[in-house]
């Protein structure tokens, strides 16, 4: 099952660090997930003046036990860089 993922950032005055310091670690679970076959496509969420506020990630996952394990563990949820997701099923349009 596809799903869809946005998550936006805390807003506190840390949490840009704080995604800084989370991304290299999420970086490389992201490219775990695409050689494993999960990861479809993902990316930053920005606002009007291109500063980046949370992201926007397309996965798939045959359970969603399986989704909730590999988000629960993601270093932008262990490392408080999210705070606000919300996860969805997608059904890719066959056109």
């Amino acid at each position: 099952m596809k799903y869809v993922l946005h998550a936006y950032d805390h807003i506190d005055s840390e949490a840009y660090e704080r995604r800084m310091q989370a991304r290299p670690a999420h970086f490389e679970r992201a490219r775990k997930l695409k050689a494993d076959g999960n990861f479809i496509l993902g990316g930053a969420l920005l606002d009007p003046a291109g500063t980046m506020i949370g992201s926007m990630m397309l996965v798939d996952f045959e359970t969603e036990d399986q989704l909730h394990e590999w988000l629960e563990s993601d270093p932008y949820v262990t490392g408080k860089v999210w705070n606000t997701l919300d996860v969805k099923p997608f059904r890719q349009a066959d056109i």
